[in-house]
């Protein structure tokens, strides 16, 4: 099976889940309202695509994320173990569609991580939390879909910069990576790319 990755902008956020056409959560602050379409406007003239799509072989999408420079999203500044520096972009959140699995949530990272080293960013954050040991997949990945469990960013390299309670507030260097943080990346990445491989045919038996 193989994947397509567009990035996630004005005209293509009809395609995305339906939770995230009016939301407006990050770009504003407590109490006020902002309109998603100016916000939209702005991120693209500043910045461009603010955010990926998950689509499978058939168009179907199974996971969103939304990430840009942290300037574009001030709820930031009201969360525990915030605010996000602002040198970075900052993943804001992600969601998963029903039946998807954690590799997709991978591989939006991966792209993510991609993107932001290739416009020359200087580094990505994210919120993070420390969910308790044996925590089931679902409340890990598509039940708290801003923040993300701290031990799966740290595969990527991500690192912690403060901590409130069990929330944190992550980063990842993504210019001048160091050696053992590319070598986790391409470790998850060749995990990534095995989930999506299609199975090798089975060999025809040889007539005697």
């Amino acid at each position: 099976m193989s994947t397509r990755l567009p990035g996630l902008t004005g005209a293509t956020l009809q395609s995305a889940p339906t939770v995230c056409h009016d939301c407006v959560f990050w770009q504003s602050k407590p109490g006020r309202r902002t309109s998603k379409r100016r916000w939209i406007e702005k991120a693209e003239d500043d910045w461009g695509a603010w955010g990926t799509l998950y689509l499978d072989d058939d168009g179907r999408v199974l996971g969103s994320m939304q990430y840009g420079p942290s300037e574009l999203f001030p709820r930031a500044d009201n969360l525990p173990a915030g605010p996000a520096s602002d040198d970075a972009a900052l993943i804001t959140c992600a969601y998963l569609l029903g039946g998807s699995a954690q590799w997709v949530m991978q591989s939006l990272f991966l792209a993510a991580i991609a993107d932001v080293r290739e416009r020359g960013g200087r580094a990505l954050e994210a919120f993070a939390y420390r969910y308790a040991e044996g925590e089931s997949a679902e409340e890990r990945f598509l039940v708290h879909r801003t923040v993300f469990p701290s031990d799966f960013l740290a595969d990527f390299g991500f690192l912690t910069v403060r901590r409130i309670g069990r929330v944190e507030l992550a980063r990842l260097e993504v210019g001048g990576l160091i050696p053992v943080e590319e070598k986790r990346r391409a470790k998850l990445l060749r995990q990534v790319k095995q989930v999506l491989a299609e199975p090798e045919p089975e060999p025809v038996p040889q007539r005697p």
